[in-house]
């Protein structure tokens, strides 16, 4: 229990972030399309692409970068927090970036915009300039009738134009309207982006937490399969030692030492392979050869065992000792049941990309009154099967003319 807790804990604790590729990928990709579109549209409405609009924009830009990474830094500090915290973190942190972005744009459009704002007023006849007060002022000429009426009002000093406040020093709201229009517009994009990196956070933890869940569903399913396979060992072994026991007990000790090394060579080679794990089909029936060569010893005239294996098949993978409790059946219920020769084949075929093993015998059947299954034999290879392939597969056990016959079917897979 406590380990299964700290499990669980360390899951959650788990830092599941974006990665930092996707992360700059996504910053670099926002400002870029960004400078294109304002290139663009200052060239729809007639401005010139010039170098010094371009490398001025080209900087605003890449400090915008960067106070997008920092704001990213920000938000990973949150980023296990709800999700809420972390949109919240996002309106407080981007607002002073905003401003950082848009001081920065005014910083190097002041003296380019108001050389475009001095062409603007020549092209259309009147001037701009700023007093000692440091108010914005546009002259232009008085007209002809005005000077003519007013004539004693000029002079080589006083030329005759007409003056217009155009802003106001004294009015520093005006000042602050470009900064408060341009900080807003930026910090438009700092949300937009703080929202995409929302949205990539929450995939990526989507997909951690997926992982985590198949990775424990696998867990769970290793436990069930090695149990299953588990219950195969301790049956065999308490068949396997009784007979053992027989053979001492009548005196049979060359054909008892015979069995015993039979066996060690069976449990060499069936705990060799993993419990959870496939094995190649020739392996499986070379194990279950070294079980009849053991049951040989026990019934020397009464068996005989074919096998049926074509070479295409051989690296097919199938779970291990599957085929196990389907031998057994055969020895259990056709070989000491009756006093004459039983042969017990297995085979193997492809049908349609699926494998098809048969365990078979020529015994007498299903014996009267015994459990359609034989106890748990037929149970636990259909539960193992399920568990390996899901409901993906084929299972019939059932007499035919002459004998029994087992047969299995599923997805021919030729690799672990």
């Amino acid at each position: 229990m406590d380990r299964a807790n700290s499990l669980s804990a360390s899951a959650r604790k788990s830092n599941v972030s974006v990665p930092f590729r996707t992360v700059m990928f996504s910053i670099v990709g926002l400002w870029l399309v960004y400078f294109l579109l304002i290139s663009a549209r200052g060239s729809m409405l007639g401005l010139e692409i010039q170098p010094d609009l371009l490398w001025r924009r080209a900087i605003v830009c890449a400090f915008a970068v960067f106070i997008t990474i920092v704001l990213w830094c920000i938000l990973r500090l949150f980023e296990q927090r709800k999700r809420w915290i972390l949109f919240a973190v996002a309106l407080v942190a981007a607002l002073p970036g905003a401003f950082a972005i848009a001081q920065v744009n005014q910083v190097l459009f002041t003296s380019l915009n108001e050389r475009l704002e001095q062409k603007y007023a020549e092209e259309r006849g009147f001037t701009l300039r700023r007093d000692e007060s440091g108010n914005l002022l546009a002259e232009i000429d008085a007209p002809q009738e005005w000077q003519l009426r007013n004539s004693d009002d000029f002079g080589p000093d006083n030329p005759p134009v007409i003056t217009f406040v155009l802003q106001d020093a004294k009015d520093s709201g005006q000042k602050w309207y470009p900064l408060i229009d341009a900080a807003l517009s930026r910090y438009y994009i700092l949300l937009t982006w703080s929202a995409l990196f929302i949205a990539f956070l929450s995939i990526a933890q989507a997909r951690e937490a997926e992982r985590r869940e198949q990775k424990f569903r696998s867990a769970a399913k290793a436990a069930e399969i090695r149990s299953l396979r588990y219950q195969v060992n301790p049956h065999f072994l308490f068949n396997t030692l009784n007979s053992l026991s027989a053979l001492v007990m009548t005196g049979k000790a060359d054909r008892a030492e015979r069995m015993i090394q039979t066996i060690s060579r069976f449990y060499r080679h069936s705990l060799a392979d993993e419990p959870t794990s496939d094995v190649a089909l020739i392996d499986e029936f070379d194990l279950q050869k070294l079980y009849l060569d053991i049951e040989a010893v026990r019934f020397p005239d009464r068996l005989t065992c074919e096998f049926d294996l074509p070479d295409d098949l051989k690296d097919a993978r199938v779970p291990g000792m599957i085929l196990q409790p389907l031998v057994e059946n055969s020895v259990k219920y056709a070989v000491s049941s009756v006093t004459r020769n039983i042969t017990i084949r297995v085979s193997a075929r492809e049908e349609f990309d699926r494998l098809v093993i048969s365990v078979s015998d020529d015994g007498p059947g299903l014996p009267e009154g015994a459990p359609h299954g034989f106890g748990i034999g037929l149970a636990n290879v259909r539960d193992r099967l399920e568990a390996r392939f899901g409901s993906d597969i084929g299972f019939t056990s059932a007499p035919i003319p002459g004998g029994y016959s087992t047969e299995i079917r599923v997805p021919l897979t030729r690799h672990g």
